[in-house]
């Protein structure tokens, strides 16, 4: 891999940050200097170099000349593949091409950063608050050899806001995250339960009604289920219970601009971005088979409010 710029120095060199004096790179990315400041990001490349990020800076990374961070790929990544961006308490990756999806890997995840929709914007990406984590094309994770990106400074909880909605222990924070042990969690799992089982996503969605009978059966609600089946009122009213959820989720993603404005967001549009973001995972079908689970969701729907 070999980046655009001034010749390696000490094999780390840096992109500096606003206000620095340094020449601009494509679309108002500060271009690698060998001069940095302190460093708020450092990017590893398989071959032993290392490029620094100051905190504000940002890194275009991709196979083609334009790119700050030139990488050697064969196939799979785009000649401007993402953007590396180090914020105040953190590092953000997005994919920026219209071809190619990145995919984001730390110790205890695997998220795939779609690409972009002709005509859109790229929105949402990955926020890591400390650690590492390797990000590339899939032949690139495919050949062990993708950008190693290490959080240098850390979260600052002094900053405004750093320590609101932050998960406890949580290094990393998801455009949208759902709560487990919420009603809204089982209604978005039932939802995309077909995809999840089904890998090419022709599956229809269930519908308002179909997710309410779900969640009965899942929380072993079988007196509600003779009911649901033969009271047209009891049903109602469970699937316009759910209803509000559907529509809380949609709120949601539409909230944090996770599809382009003038988008409509219907079933197959709310669950793709479920699933594109990791909101629900293959992982949580086995939360159906938990006992434990199933008995708190079941003290949700059936013995209190929430």
């Amino acid at each position: 891999m070999n980046r655009r710029a001034a010749p390696i120095v000490g094999r780390t060199t840096a992109v500096h940050g606003p206000g620095s004096g340094a020449g601009n790179g494509p679309e108002g990315i500060e271009a690698v200097d060998s001069n940095g400041s302190t460093a708020a990001a450092r990017v590893h490349t398989a071959d032993g170099d290392s490029v620094d990020v100051p905190s504000g800076g940002r890194l275009v990374f991709g196979r083609g000349p334009d790119a700050d961070l030139v990488v050697v790929a064969g196939r799979g990544l785009s000649r401007r593949a993402g953007v590396i961006a180090a914020l105040d308490g953190g590092v953000l990756v997005t994919n920026v091409s219209r071809t190619h999806a990145l995919y984001a890997v730390g110790e205890a995840y695997r998220i795939r950063l779609p690409r972009v929709e002709a005509g859109a914007e790229p929105v949402g990406g990955w926020f890591v608050r400390t650690g590492t984590l390797e990000v590339g094309s899939q032949a690139m994770l495919d050949d062990a050899s993708p950008l190693r990106i290490e959080v240098v400074g850390g979260a600052d909880d002094t900053l405004p806001g750093a320590g609101e909605d932050r998960p406890a222990g949580d290094a990393t924070l998801l455009p949208l995250r759902l709560d487990p042990d919420t009603k809204v969690f089982l209604v978005a799992l039932m939802w995309c339960r077909p995809w999840l089982v089904d890998p090419t996503r022709t599956t229809p969605l269930p519908r308002t009604p179909e997710i309410a009978r779900a969640a009965l059966e899942v929380t072993d609600a079988y007196y509600e289920l003779e009911r649901f089946d033969s009271d047209p009122a009891f049903r109602d009213r469970l699937s316009a219970r759910v209803g509000e959820h559907l529509k809380a989720l949609r709120q949601k993603i539409a909230e944090r601009g996770l599809v382009r404005p003038g988008v409509r967001l219907s079933d197959e549009v709310v669950a793709e971005v479920l699933l594109e973001y990791a909101v629900i995972t293959a992982a949580d079908l086995a939360r159906l088979d938990d006992p434990a689970w199933c008995t708190r969701q079941e003290d949700l729907w059936w013995t209190r409010e929430r």
